[in-house]
């Protein structure tokens, strides 16, 4: 049976296109602006075919099956500055472009859940008509990565449209972890457990300063993480260092005596979902904590991708 087809765009180290090749799709071209993160993706994606270059540049698109994308829009983070009219919170509209040449029968767009509150959700309407007008039926939520087999905290906005010349809707898929699923929630332990408590490297190694401490940044061996950030000042703490208790708003200090440290980037790779054979070969430190904090947890993505239809045939 021919494969699918399937174009990536924003793709970056390949979270995404890692979860469309395990879901059988042939991703004929992908592309990111960042060097360093198609260097990765073409080290660990089988068969890559990654194009560096700034995506409003390009004008002539393969036509595919799936249009996968994951453009940025940092300026309505939860968890950095936010900054609503920088440019890079319009890069959906490239998306759209793209959308309109090649005409697939599914879009999946995966983005920050900010957009979803108060004055940012004009961002959102935006995009949810652009892509209906379009041609598209249009279904979008927001889904939390540990209630699909992640051991990471991390909420995020998914849109997904299929042609209306199909017929079809598309329906989000149920948790399979968590109270709502079958499974118990996939802890720390079982993913970094194995892993030494106290590496001498791999970490941001610079003091604890009071914003950091203004939230709990550290969750039990039991449980999930908190979520992943690209920021290696504000990636986690790793569960062996001691609990946090509250003193007041925005104020965290630890229960006890002991040491403390960030997650290594390893670590957070392996929380994000990323396989143990993954290398990151390429690029500093500093580097690949960015590359492994921005990139889509491929089981999340591969769980909304297994809930589309089988239309391609």
């Amino acid at each position: 049976m021919k494969k699918p087809t399937a174009i990536s765009l924003f793709a970056g180290c390949g979270g995404s296109d890692l979860a469309l090749h395990k879901r059988g799709f042939n991703i004929i071209w992908a592309n990111d602006i960042w060097g360093l993160a198609c260097e990765i993706y073409r080290v660990n994606i089988p068969n890559a075919r990654i194009v560096e270059g700034d995506i409003r540049t390009f004008k002539d698109f393969p036509k595919a099956d799936l249009l996968a994308g994951c453009y940025p829009c940092q300026g309505y983070s939860q968890g950095g500055r936010r900054v609503p009219q920088a440019p890079i919170n319009y890069l959906y509209r490239e998306y759209d472009r793209v959308l309109r040449i090649v005409r697939p029968k599914v879009f999946v767009v995966e983005n920050v859940s900010g957009m979803t509150f108060g004055k940012n959700k004009i961002l959102l309407t935006n995009q949810l008509y652009r892509y209906r007008t379009a041609g598209y039926r249009v279904s979008w939520e927001v889904l939390d990565a540990k209630d699909y087999g992640v051991a990471q905290t991390r909420r995020r906005i998914f849109i997904v449209g299929t042609r209306s010349d199909l017929g079809l809707n598309y329906s989000f898929p149920k948790p399979t972890h968590g109270p709502e699923g079958k499974n118990e929630y996939v802890s720390q332990r079982e993913v970094i457990g194995h892993l030494p408590h106290w590496p001498k490297d791999g970490f941001y190694t610079e003091a604890l300063h009071w914003y950091y401490l203004s939230r709990n940044r550290r969750h039990h061996w039991r449980e999930p993480s908190a979520c992943i950030v690209g920021n290696w000042r504000h990636v986690p703490l790793h569960p062996a260092s001691p609990p946090l208790k509250r003193l007041g708003p925005d104020r965290w200090v630890f229960a006890r005596r002991g040491k403390a440290r960030r997650f290594t980037y390893q670590e957070c790779a392996l929380l994000q979902g990323f396989p143990r054979s993954w290398r990151w070969t390429k690029g500093n430190v500093r580097d690949k904590f960015q590359l492994i904090g921005n990139a889509v947890p491929p089981p999340l993505f591969e769980a909304v991708v297994a809930a589309i239809p089988k239309i391609w045939n």
